[in-house]
C-alpha cells in the first residue's frame, strides 16, 4: 500500500504556498513524517482566499494534510537552531525561500550537508538557483506568462488568459517529489545524499511538451484556439441546445462515425474536411456545419447518441457536475480530513491507487505551530529547552498549550 510507502522517513519542510507544500504532501500522503516549519504568522498560503475553513484558506488545507505543524522564527538563533537540531534526524529537507535565504539562515544545502552527508536536500525556487534570473522571486501566474504558457490559453484576439489552477506549482511539486524519490532510491545504493535543484520555469516547460517541440519543428507559432487541440481536429467543445460537449473525433473512422451520428453522412467525406490536417485548416468551417448539427438536441442527448457510435466525448463539467461525477466519487478521489474546530475538510486526494489510499484516514492541515512542542519533545529537548525557546519567541505554540509555558 503506497500510504505506507515511505513510513520511517522524515521530512523537514520549509516551503509555502503550492509547489513546495504540493511534494511534502505527496510524501506526507506515503507514509512520511512530514514536519513543516512555519513563521510564527503562518505562511503566505493561509492567507490566500477566498475559500475558507475558519481563518485560515482552503487552499492551504489542499496542499498541507498529514504534516505536523510547527512554529519557528527562523532569524532568531534559538529558532535556526532549533531547525538544524530538526533536520540532524531528518532525512530530507524541502524549501521555497528565494535563492540564498537558506544560506544566510545558516540553513543551507552546503553547511548541512557537511555534517550529514547522507541528507537529501530539495530547492524549490522561480527560476532555479544559477542563471542570470536566480534572484528573481516567481510565483504561479507570472510562471505561466514567462514560460510561454499563457500564449497557448484563450481564444484569438482576446486577452491574454492564465489556467485558473495553480498547474504550475502543482506541476513543480510533482517534479520535486519524483526527484526526491530517485535521490532515496539512489541513496539506498551508494549511502549517499544529494542536493536537487527544481524551479517552477522548467516544470512550465514541461507541461507544453507538445506545444514547444512542435515550435521547434517548424518555427510556427502558436495560435490561440480556445477548446481546440491545434493539431487535431474536432478536438474541442461544441454547443448543444443546452450547453457545451467536448468531442474528439479526429482519427479516421471516428471522424466518420461522428459525421453519421449527427446525420450528416455527406460532411465525411467533404474534400475540406478529408484528414485531420485538413480540418485543423479548416477549423471554422468544420466548426460551423458540426455546430449548427449539435445545436438541435440538448448535450445529455448528444451524449448518449455518441457514446453509442464510440465517440469521445463529454460534457464540459462545472466543479459541482464534477463533484457528483460517478466515476470520482468510485475513485475516492474527494478525500477528507477531520478538523478538531471545523470539522470534515474535504479536498482532491492521492492520485494513485486512489480508493485505497483516500479510503484511510488523514489529518487536516495543521494549525500553525500546532505540533511545535510535540515535535521538540521527539526530538530531544527537554521541558526546559522549550519553555525556553516558546518565552524568547524563538518557537511558537498554539494559545491553547501557551498557558502552560508562561513564567509562574
Amino acid at each position: 500500500m503506497l500510504g505506507n510507502a515511505l513510513d520511517g522517513l522524515t521530512v523537514v519542510d520549509f516551503t509555502q504556498i503550492g509547489a513546495g507544500p504540493t511534494c511534502t504532501m505527496l510524501m506526507a500522503d506515503m507514509g512520511a513524517r512530514v514536519i513543516k516549519i512555519e513563521a510564527p504568522a503562518g505562511e503566505l498560503g493561509r492567507g490566500l482566499g477566498p475559500g475558507w475553513v475558519g481563518e485560515d484558506a482552503a487552499l492551504f488545507h489542499g496542499f498541507n494534510r498529514n504534516k505536523l505543524g510547527v512554529s519557528l522564527d527562523l532569524k532568531s538563533p534559538g529558532g535556526a537552531a532549533a531547525a538544524r537540531r530538526l533536520i540532524a534526524g531528518a532525512d530530507v529537507v524541502v524549501e521555497s525561500m528565494r535563492p540564498g535565504v537558506m544560506k544566510r539562515l545558516g540553513l543551507g544545502h552546503e553547511e548541512l550537508r557537511a555534517s550529514k552527508p547522507a541528507l537529501i536536500y530539495c530547492s524549490i525556487s522561480a527560476y532555479g538557483q544559477t542563471g542570470p534570473y536566480a534572484d528573481r522571486a516567481g510565483v504561479d501566474g507570472i510562471m505561466q506568462a514567462d514560460s510561454g504558457l499563457m500564449s497557448l490559453i484563450g481564444v484569438e484576439g482576446a486577452e491574454p488568459c492564465k489556467v485558473q489552477a495553480p498547474v504550475v506549482d502543482v506541476m513543480t511539486g510533482y517534479v520535486a517529489a519524483m526527484a526526491v524519490l530517485a535521490k532515496l532510491n539512489q541513496r539506498a545504493r551508494d549511502g549517499q545524499g544529494g542536493y536537487l535543484d527544481v524551479n517552477l520555469l522548467n516544470s512550465a516547460l514541461v507541461l507544453q511538451q507538445s506545444s514547444i517541440t512542435s515550435y521547434l519543428a517548424d518555427g510556427e507559432a502558436p495560435v490561440r484556439v480556445g477548446s481546440a487541440a491545434p493539431y487535431s481536429a474536432p478536438n474541442q467543445a461544441f454547443e448543444t441546445r443546452d450547453g457545451w460537449v467536448m468531442i474528439a473525433a479526429y482519427m479516421p473512422d471516428r471522424w466518420t462515425r461522428l459525421c453519421v451520428a449527427l446525420g450528416i453522412p455527406d460532411v465525411a467525406t467533404d474534400p475540406r474536411f478529408a484528414t485531420s490536417p485538413l480540418r485543423v485548416a479548416n477549423r471554422h468551417a468544420m466548426v460551423e456545419v458540426l455546430t449548427a448539427a449539435l445545436k438541435t438536441r440538448t448535450t445529455d442527448e448528444w451524449l448518449a447518441v455518441l457514446r453509442a457510435a464510440d465517440i469521445l466525448c463529454s460534457r464540459v463539467s462545472t466543479y459541482e457536475d464534477m463533484t457528483r461525477h460517478p466515476q470520482v466519487q468510485s475513485n475516492g478521489m474527494l478525500a477528507q480530513a477531520e478538523h478538531p474546530a471545523h470539522g470534515m475538510v474535504r479536498m482532491p486526494g492521492f492520485p494513485v491507487n486512489s480508493v485505497e489510499m483516500n479510503a484511510r484516514p488523514h489529518r487536516a492541515a495543521p494549525a500553525c505551530g500546532q505540533d511545535t512542542s510535540r515535535v521538540l519533545r521527539e526530538a530531544g529537548f527537554s521541558e526546559e529547552d522549550i519553555a525556553g525557546l516558546i518565552r524568547s519567541k524563538a518557537a511558537h505554540c498554539t494559545s491553547a498549550e501557551l498557558a502552560q509555558y508562561q513564567p509562574a
